[in-house]
């Protein structure tokens, strides 16, 4: 059952996407140019993005992958010219237009499959892997627990995302809004600590047969995220 602050955080997020910074996040996802701020953070993601990647098969052929959160599209992209069969989805009707203005025909045999939802929607199917990148950074360690539950069930390999580590510095950062200007400022991003997260996924009955691999934290001027992978026992 979805908690009422997921809820809320998830109505919050489509409003911001759709409505007031959609023509920054093309942006920041393209290649054009962009402040210092911005800089950092389209480096910061893309060395991200690269990470998650990395900790998927070089051969994705038949293989199901479920992008949770996929904006723009670009690790969508990504892994269909590895050969997946890509179920990308986001909460924005807006990012999901752009990602598909953005896919190129030839996919080296992959696919994608664009929806505008909610990444825990059952009707999406079963997976082989699951990527939810920087799509669950507002949500607290609780509600991150809770979509990890309602996806792993579905999911036959791996699931590798990414939450906003509890950091001071990165805190402050979120405190005083200096991530976006205030005009188009993020929901807030909810710092979780490591340590209670990987608890709170031992305990959750859902992920019993699950392990926690390999983890990254990925610190680039005013981006700061952690991936976290975990893979069927």
């Amino acid at each position: 059952m979805l908690s009422n602050s997921y809820t809320s955080r998830r109505a919050q997020l489509e409003t911001y996407f759709d409505r007031t910074a959609s023509d920054a996040w093309a942006k920041l996802t393209s290649d054009a140019p962009v402040s210092g701020i911005r800089a950092t953070v389209r480096a910061g993601r893309d060395r991200m993005r690269a990470t998650l990647l990395d900790w998927l098969p070089a051969d994705l052929r038949g293989k199901r992958l479920l992008d949770a959160g996929c904006g723009t599209g670009a690790l969508a992209i990504e892994a269909a010219r590895r050969g997946a069969h890509v179920i990308a989805i986001d909460l924005s009707a807006t990012l999901v237009a752009l990602a598909r203005e953005r896919a190129p025909e030839d996919l080296n045999g992959g696919s994608i499959e664009f929806h505008v939802g909610d990444m825990m929607d059952a009707k999406l199917g079963h997976f082989d892997h699951v990527v939810a990148m920087d799509s669950l950074i507002h949500y607290d360690a609780k509600d991150i627990v809770r979509v990890l539950s309602g996806v792993a069930p579905r999911t036959s390999g791996s699931f590798v995302f990414t939450f906003a580590p509890r950091t001071p510095l990165l805190t402050v950062m979120h405190n005083v809004g200096l991530l976006f200007p205030r005009a188009d400022r993020a929901p807030a991003i909810v710092p979780v600590g490591g340590g209670s997260l990987e608890r709170k996924i031992g305990e959750d009955a859902n992920l019993r047969g699950w392990q926690v691999g390999r983890t990254q934290r990925i610190v680039n001027g005013f981006y700061t995220s952690q991936a976290l992978e975990l893979r069927k026992a």
